[in-house]
């Protein structure tokens, strides 16, 4: 029975390592100490233990692993072990004070990334049978872009409490992956927006997932706000500064407008056409964006001095709080009705 779970285990449930994470900075933030730190200690918990099932499935299953890289489904979900590491770090950083862990979780971020992006894409370019679009594209394709711009995150956050040459050697690096990550949106949001609105769409297209839609920009501008504020430290920074605050300014907006969009479309599928709502690891990704837009907004307003918009993280933080608390009860009802058994890999719609 072991063996039968390690094998089914799906390395995507890192999202509720992720959820977690940028949940517990949210309460942080927005003072909320008890909140934050227990959510901090249980996630350190999970990552090791997700970790331990990953562990056990590669060293098992090895050829499962090399059928998930190649698959448009299953690949890009890969990416949540490189933003599950990345958000820990920060929570290292902001809750504890403990660079050398956040440093060693940043380290193996970009070793991860480096190594999923460069094996993931290539397998997917030159793949002999690929699906048609509405089958290949979801939201959880935008992972990478989560993945590439927690790098960004974590790496201006340890930016911060370095000496030079390491201070702007850090900022420059963390500089370049908010541009690649900024770019790899444009390209995968292009396909998205035409299956939405081009090809047909049915609710169980609908996944929870689809969320990342926004999650991706917000965390784009958390990246970019953390840039603004290391601007003094790096000429180079300062001299993009107008550039940084635009972009970052710009990110956030479109998160923004994702929000009613996709709250519209769930109300289609939940309410108009009834489709039922039932617990599946998905529903990690949609908890991600929610705390991420709280802390995004929050870090945004006071990068570019914009106090009114503090109101909004101070809303969504209990948003975020009850999101991630209905994940959770849902996984522990999935458990407790069927203890024993595993729980399937999300739904990618």
């Amino acid at each position: 029975m072991l063996r039968e779970a390690i094998r089914s285990f799906f390395p995507g449930y890192f999202a509720m390592v992720m959820a977690t994470g940028i949940v517990s900075i949210a309460a942080h933030w927005l003072e909320m100490p008890l909140a934050a730190r227990a959510l901090f200690g249980f996630n350190v918990g999970l990552y090791c233990f997700l970790w331990l099932l990953t562990v056990l499935r590669l060293a098992w299953f090895p050829r499962l692993f090399l059928d998930d890289l190649c698959d448009h489904r299953r690949g890009p979900p890969l990416f949540t072990l490189v933003a599950a590491s990345s958000v820990l770090g920060s929570q290292f950083v902001l809750l504890a004070g403990r660079y050398t862990a956040a440093f060693g979780l940043w380290a193996a971020s970009v070793v991860l990334w480096f190594g999923l992006t460069y094996a993931i894409f290539p397998a997917l370019t030159v793949k002999s049978g690929k699906p048609p679009l509405q089958e290949g594209i979801t939201g959880v394709s935008l992972l990478a872009v989560v993945a590439t711009q927690s790098i960004a995150v974590l790496g201006a956050l340890l930016a911060a409490h370095w000496r030079q040459p390491y201070r702007l050697e850090a900022n420059f690096f963390s500089l370049c992956m908010w541009l690649c990550g900024g770019m790899l949106y444009i390209w995968i949001i292009s396909l998205i927006f035409y299956r939405y609105t081009f090809l047909r769409f049915s609710p169980a297209d609908l996944a929870p997932s689809y969320w990342i839609n926004m999650g991706a920009m917000a965390i784009s501008a958390l990246a970019g706000a953390r840039l603004i504020e290391n601007a003094p430290d790096a000429p180079f920074l300062n001299s993009l500064l107008p550039f940084l605050k635009g972009f970052t300014l710009f990110y956030w907006a479109t998160g923004t407008w994702w929000i009613p969009m996709l709250g519209v479309l769930a109300v289609w599928r939940y309410v108009y056409r009834r489709s039922p709502l039932r617990y599946d690891a998905s529903y990690w990704a949609a908890v991600f964006p929610l705390g991420m837009y709280t802390v995004c907004t929050w870090e945004m307003a006071r990068a570019l001095e914009m106090a009114f918009l503090y109101a909004i993280p101070r809303f969504f933080v209990y948003v975020a709080l009850a999101a991630w608390a209905a994940a959770l009860a849902g996984l522990s009802w999935r458990l407790l009705r069927r203890p024993g058994k595993t729980i399937p890999a999300p739904q990618t719609g």
